[in-house]
Parts: structure tokens; sequence; C-alpha cells
């Protein structure tokens, strides 16, 4: 993300111009614009001229200037847009004003937002900008018979691959090269700026040897990691243990991936930690709260006002905060998210245990 301008509007708000930058900007922007924040940006819309309505031609388009008083917004990860809806109260033509519309904010778009940030949502910004310095990683995750390579983004990893070939002995059995032929070929066009090989026993290594002996562009470009399993359970076992860390600043999903794993340790032992609504509610209260976990696609709709929680989930971050915790908003895309979503979207880790 890149902020190329800041400023203040009317009644004390933030005036932010950013550009994103990737994928990964978009979805941070997701989660910071809600309803009623203004937001300007250059558009086409559809304009029907007298003489189209008469022929009924529909009209056509135009680049127009808007600022939108926001209703709704939709990451369309899929089409790489954020989709950025509501009323137009500003325009470059005044007879478009009070009309609805959508903004689509594809990567590189210049947009401006007007908003009273709230911590959490600056922090995340902050973060977005210090992201655009990391370079691109790829975790390859590889045992016998299958492969798989995931991509790292801020709001989680995904699969970008994988493959399965029968290895080993038995009548369908295929060379262990065909194997890792095609995982070498996926890593090169990937071609990401760093590759963590990872998986259980020797047949990592014997992947790396081959991909290093006919994909030697990768070869000063890849750091091996012992884990138990291939697939979704590597990566998070690459996640734990901070291999993604030695070539990226920390990662907000390694991070996430630890404190859920401490939250459910404490869990497990009848320790220093609560989960759901109204507990986190009343350790934050007491002063309990350490680290305050929460999801934000929840956080979002609670903040919206169309959830179900009988608390106020921006006293009890004001709270955490002002009191010296931390707090977490974790990403709902990516399996730590998913876990504490299962604990009602909230939890925290705190400071002495509560009777």
């Amino acid at each position: 993300m890149r902020i190329s301008d800041r400023g203040y509007g009317e009644e004390g708000r933030e005036r932010l111009t950013l550009v994103p930058e990737n994928v990964d900007d978009l979805w941070h922007l997701a989660h910071v614009l809600e309803p009623g924040d203004l937001v300007e940006g250059d558009t086409t819309r559809r304009i029907q001229r007298n003489d189209d309505q008469m022929r009924d031609t529909g009209g056509q388009r135009e680049h127009l200037f808007v600022t939108l008083e926001v209703d709704d917004v939709e990451f369309a990860r899929f089409a790489n847009r954020l989709r950025v809806s509501g009323v137009i109260v500003a325009c470059s033509r005044e007879d478009q004003l009070n009309a609805h519309h959508t903004l689509n904010v594809e990567e590189h778009d210049e947009i401006t937002v007007e908003k009273q940030f709230k911590p959490d949502q600056t922090e995340r910004l902050e973060e977005a900008t210090e992201a655009a310095e990391n370079p691109d990683v790829a975790i390859a995750t590889v045992e016998e018979g299958a492969a798989y390579v995931h991509t790292v983004q801020q709001y989680g990893t995904e699969e970008y691959a994988s493959f399965t070939k029968p290895t080993g002995k038995g009548e369908y059995s295929r060379p262990r090269a065909e194997l890792f032929a095609e995982l070498g070929e996926a890593l090169a066009h990937l071609d990401a700026d760093a590759v963590i090989l990872a998986g259980p026993g020797f047949t990592k290594n014997d992947a790396l040897d081959y991909v290093k002996e006919e994909y030697r562009d990768l070869d000063d470009r890849i750091t091996t990691v012992d884990t138990s399993a291939a697939g979704d359970r590597g990566v998070h076992e690459v996640l734990k243990r901070g291999a993604v860390d030695e070539v990226q600043k920390e990662t907000r999903i390694s991070k996430e991936a630890n404190l859920i794993d401490d939250l459910t340790e404490n869990i497990a032992q009848g320790a220093k930690a609560t989960y759901g609504p109204e507990d986190v509610a009343e350790a934050a209260e007491f002063g309990a709260v350490e680290t305050l976990l929460v999801v934000d696609d929840r956080l979002r709709t609670e903040r919206q006002e169309e959830g179900d929680w009988s608390i106020d989930v921006n006293e009890v971050i004001e709270s955490v905060e002002q009191q010296g915790g931390d707090v977490v908003v974790f990403s709902s895309e990516f399996a730590p998210g998913e876990q504490l979503s299962n604990l009602g979207g909230i939890a925290a880790i705190l400071r002495y245990r509560l009777n």
C-alpha cells in the first residue's frame, strides 16, 4: 500500500489518498472501509441523455470523478477487485448527485478515503505499507507421492498447485522424478523471491537436489524445513516455526498461528485464557486482557451493527488498549482465523486467571 497524501476533512475526519499495489492491499481496504465513510475516485458511469431515453439505447459510459458515502464494501478476490458501493455525494456532473454507484477499485487505482480511523484500522494500513517491501514467498511441501505449492499472502496462504504421482513399488508406480519435475516447473513459473521447501523424511531433500539440478535459477532462493506432514498441515508447521520470518518481516499469519496455539493451550489447561464476547468483555473490564484476538469479518459485522453480540466491540478494544493490552485482528481467510471463529470470533490471552 502506498499513502500518497494525508490531510483532514470536515469534523476532524482524516483524509488519506491511497494506492493499493497488490491484491493484499485491496483485502486490507475491505476491512478498513465502513458504511458512512467517504471515498473519492475516478470511475465510469452510464449516462442517459434525453435523446437516448427516446431511443432506449441505454446511454453511454462517461468518465467521472465521484465521492461516495459508503454503504457496502465487497472484496472480490478472484476478480482482483474491491467493490465500494454507496450514494454519490459529490461528482464532476451535478445531475448524478444522490444516485447509487459502485466504485471498482483495482491494483494501482488511486482513491481518497475520509473517515474517523480506528486504531486497529490505522495499524492495518501501516502494516500494508511496510509489507510492500517484503519479498514474495512460496511454501512447497512434499512427501512420498504428493507435492503442494502455497503462496504467502497477508490475508493467509493460498494453494497455488498440487500434484500426486504414485511412487515407490507397485504396478502403477512412477519414478519420483515425474513428481519433482512438476513441482520444479510450478516453482519456476511462480518465480517467487524465496521458496521454503518442507516435508517429512528424506523426500524433500531428494526434491531439493532435483530442483537445484534442473531449475538452477531457483538454487539460491530455496531453503528447507523439516515438518511432520505436507499440505495444509505442513504449511502451518512452517509458519509456526517462523521459517517465513527469515525472509520476510514477521507476517501476520505466522503471528496468528503462534497466538492461536498459545490460546488453545491455555484453554486446555484451564489457565489464562477466555473466549466468547461476554466473557472477553468481562475480562477487559477487569483489566485482565494481555492480548485480545478478534476475527476481521466478525469485527466488521459487529461494527456495522449487523451482528448478534450483546457487547460493544469498540468499547472492548478501547478498554484493552487503554490498559496496555495488545489487539490482534485475525484474518478469516487463514486457518487460525477459522479456529478463532469456532470459539465465537473473539478471545483473549489473560494476564492472570479469572475465577
